[in-house]
């Protein structure tokens, strides 16, 4: 059996939205506003994509095993 990750399934459901969301708007933002502005959605989308990547290694992390001497 595999262990848990760190978020629930409605949790890492609301970090995919976010993170595609931050991913679409960033070059959009980009073509639309002439500062740099559209950086921070490149941030963010970086900073989602990496707790869903450490929530996936977590999940396929085997549950120790439990041996009783």
């Amino acid at each position: 059996m595999r262990s848990p990750g760190f978020l629930s399934e409605r949790q890492r459901r609301f970090a995919w939205l976010g993170f595609l969301l931050a991913a679409f708007q960033a070059p959009l933002a980009a073509k639309l506003i002439d500062d740099a502005s559209w950086f921070f959605a490149v941030v963010v989308a970086a900073l989602v994509a990496t707790v869903i990547i450490a929530d996936d290694a977590q999940r396929r992390r085997p549950e120790p095993a439990n041996y009783s001497e």
